[in-house]
């Protein structure tokens, strides 16, 4: 990273003689998509995606832990989905009964979102299973915990998801 900001690259006149398999990137992407492949399978008794899970299940976290009903935009942020899409996987959660999206009461633009009884007891089922999924991916406590901080680090969160990057971009 330069000091303006703008990442630096590098310049290769051969292809690399290492295998991607060394790169970090790569076996981050392949670790993510093994991992995706379980949670969709374990998931699939549910009817839920991944997606819809990830999003069903961030209504209720927001609404228990924020002691409101989330805004869209509260949820796009929560699961780092885009906002069209967020409104698209809410309106398909919304048709099988597990979500409501009310107008909020100051401002006409934003669509609350709420958890139905049905859609709670969806989360909890869902939750269930990936928690499953996550304790055979990443096995014992000791190898959980170092994954978990490496996880946060590189998505440059805390464990309240709160935003702390301090890594990317790096700065020279």
């Amino acid at each position: 990273m330069r000091n303006d900001g703008r990442l630096t690259t590098r310049k290769r006149t051969t292809f690399p003689k290492v295998s991607a398999w060394n790169r970090p990137g790569f076996l981050l992407w392949h670790a993510v998509l093994r991992w995706q492949r379980a949670a969709a399978a374990a998931l699939a008794p549910t009817g839920l995606t991944h997606t819809q899970f990830r999003m069903l299940t961030s209504v209720v976290w927001l609404q228990e832990h924020d002691r409101a009903d989330p805004s869209q935009r509260e949820v796009a942020d929560h699961t780092g989905a885009d906002v069209m899409v967020t409104s698209q996987v809410l309106r398909t959660l919304e048709r099988a009964g597990y979500v409501e999206r009310v107008g909020d009461e100051h401002d006409a633009r934003v669509r609350r979102l709420r958890a139905t009884a049905a859609g709670r007891r969806m989360a909890l089922r869902a939750i269930a299973l990936i928690e499953g999924v996550d304790d055979e991916f990443f096995g014992t406590d000791e190898l959980r915990g170092t994954s978990i901080t490496v996880l946060r680090d590189l998505a440059g969160r805390n464990a309240e998801g709160e935003i702390v990057d301090g890594r990317w971009p790096r700065s020279s």
